[in-house]
């Protein structure tokens, strides 16, 4: 009796704190999409072509990938927790200046500037969290991550949609007869400052205070996730750390000078993650849906109904990780983005188009395109959105982890920066039939490579990576 009320109090205090290492991917799905129902209003108020306009939207993404980079390191050095704190000012400093731009060009600085909050907090929390997560938890607790980013895109797009309808338009006068798309990016001020206060509520990570030899403070920390004699688990994180340093990009590579194959894969599901084409959805779906007839308002709704489902679909993914195995669901994910994708594709080829040279969906073909869309969500909820971060978590053993990590989720940035800054231009020259079809290959590959490539890492402990 007393050793199952221990292990429900461990459960909650594990589940608490990775709740709020998991605060920076709420932060990282709001900051990312809320400029969704901004696009056309920023458009229009700084007079952006579709090249700008991208940009506008994508740059930030660099500052992600720059953050991403770093982030491994200065958590090796200064903390997870301290890492966290600088994350949340970074990022409260960008809210509150991208409501305030002058021009598009200082937009840019203070979207880049959330980019590397971005970039940071996409490293730490997955770190973190499998870093204080009992091995039959880790899968679950990891999937928080990817929780919370859903959620926080969701509660973004929610947050447009009641500001566009209560003010008429994003580029209408809202409070204080302030523009309503400035209020937009205001919004992410609270929960800014709320991730600051949680990471300085939370312990460092056993990990990192071992490898500091702050071993007391380890084992006062490891007694509340594990409960029981500590001792033993201190020792195997102690010979792992000890014959580390400060994490070098060379390790990473082989005897020949090439990138060592798991780092490969890292970056593979990096890639394959954004390639899909997912973040289209998340960053233009207003203006995709406005483009083939819907009105501002109900495009903003439809966002809002995809973010639900977004967030259905991962709480899925958190049921079923660590019953499954990671590898399953991302197979059934391909499988399941490839086809919505391919009707999608074949929707928008063969759509007839208006006088402005827009896909005109007519009679069940709106319908179709709009239950593809959010069944591509769904597939992609429960498979490629958290797992990839599970995996990126604890694929890589201890000693390459944070530099490896670093590697891959910058990758994954550049190549969000790629889609995302394209998908403008291929809409306004190409048509969205290209633009799917381009996501369809890259959905029917990512099949072949978690089938031939990628292992499963189901309950294997990290120091056994």
């Amino acid at each position: 009796m007393t050793v199952t009320t221990r292990r429900k109090s461990n459960t909650f205090y594990v589940v608490l704190i990775a709740g709020a290492a998991a605060l920076g991917g709420f932060l990282f799905g709001f900051d990312t999409a809320v400029i969704n129902g901004a696009v056309a209003a920023l458009a229009k108020a700084f007079n952006a072509n579709s090249l700008i306009t991208g940009l506008a939207v994508s740059l930030a993404l660099l500052g992600s990938a720059i953050g991403a980079f770093y982030a491994g390191k200065i958590a090796d050095r200064y903390g997870r927790v301290k890492a966290m704190v600088v994350a949340s000012i970074f990022f409260t400093i960008s809210a509150i200046g991208s409501g305030l731009p002058f021009t598009i060009w200082d937009f840019i600085f203070w979207r880049v500037l959330g980019g590397l909050a971005v970039g940071a907090a996409s490293v730490i929390a997955p770190a973190y969290i499998a870093e204080c997560s009992p091995a039959h938890l880790r899968g679950r607790l990891g999937s928080l991550q990817q929780l919370a980013i859903v959620v926080g895109i969701f509660i973004a797009l929610l947050c447009n949609y009641f500001i566009a309808v209560s003010a008429g338009s994003a580029e209408a006068p809202f409070l204080f007869g302030i523009a309503a798309w400035r209020w937009m990016f205001w919004t992410e001020i609270p929960p800014a400052i709320l991730y600051g206060m949680a990471a300085l509520m939370i312990p460092e990570s056993p990990r990192y205070l071992v490898a500091q030899n702050r071993e007391k403070e380890a084992a006062t920390v490891l007694t509340k996730i594990l409960g029981g004699n500590v001792l033993e688990k201190i020792n195997e994180i102690r010979q792992t750390v000890s014959q580390e340093r400060e994490p070098r990009f060379s390790d990473l590579l082989t005897r020949s000078g090439g990138l060592l194959p798991i780092v490969w894969l890292g970056i593979g599901l990096s890639v394959f993650q954004q390639f899909v084409g997912i973040n289209v959805i998340f960053y233009y779906s207003s203006v995709l849906w406005r483009a083939v007839g819907f009105s501002e308002q109900d495009s903003l709704w439809i966002t809002v109904i995809t973010g639900a489902v977004n967030i259905i679909t991962t709480l899925i993914a958190i049921a079923f990780v660590d019953k499954f195995g990671r590898k399953p669901l991302l197979l059934l994910g391909s499988l399941g983005m490839t086809l919505t994708l391919g009707t999608l594709t074949t929707i928008f080829a063969n759509a007839a188009l208006d006088a402005s040279g827009n896909p005109n969906l007519t009679g069940s073909a709106g319908t179709t395109a709009l239950i593809a869309a959010n069944l591509y969500v769904f597939c992609f909820g429960f498979s490629w959105g958290p797992v990839v971060w599970v995996m990126l978590g604890e694929m890589f053993n201890n000693k390459l982890r944070a530099a490896a990590l670093a590697i891959a989720a910058s990758v994954q940035w550049v190549a969000n920066f790629a889609i995302s800054t394209s998908f403008p231009p291929l809409l306004q020259y190409f048509g969205l039939g290209s633009a799917y079809g381009l996501y369809t290959i890259s959905a029917a590959i990512s099949f072949f490579f978690v089938l031939f490539l990628l292992k499963e890492t189901k309950g294997i402990e990290l120091e056994d990576m």
